[in-house]
């Protein structure tokens, strides 16, 4: 069964874009593994709360990934 997990930052997709991710993951298992794969692929969006991560030892939030901070 072909898995995808996907981590955004909370409140910065719609659920038309996660709707997208859902899609496009399970079409591009799909034309990897051929149709068998369609029926059995999980895609999970997660969301992260803000502040929730970091790179480089700095915490991220969704002003700074916005460019407002």
């Amino acid at each position: 069964m072909p898995f995808a997990h996907f981590k955004v930052p909370a409140d910065t997709i719609t659920a038309a874009d996660k709707k997208k991710i859902i899609e496009r993951t399970t079409d591009l298992y799909a034309e990897i593994y051929g149709e068998r794969a369609r029926p059995t692929t999980v895609v999970v969006v997660d969301e992260v709360v803000d502040g929730g991560w970091g790179v480089a030892g700095n915490v991220l939030t969704a002003a700074m990934l916005n460019g407002d901070a």
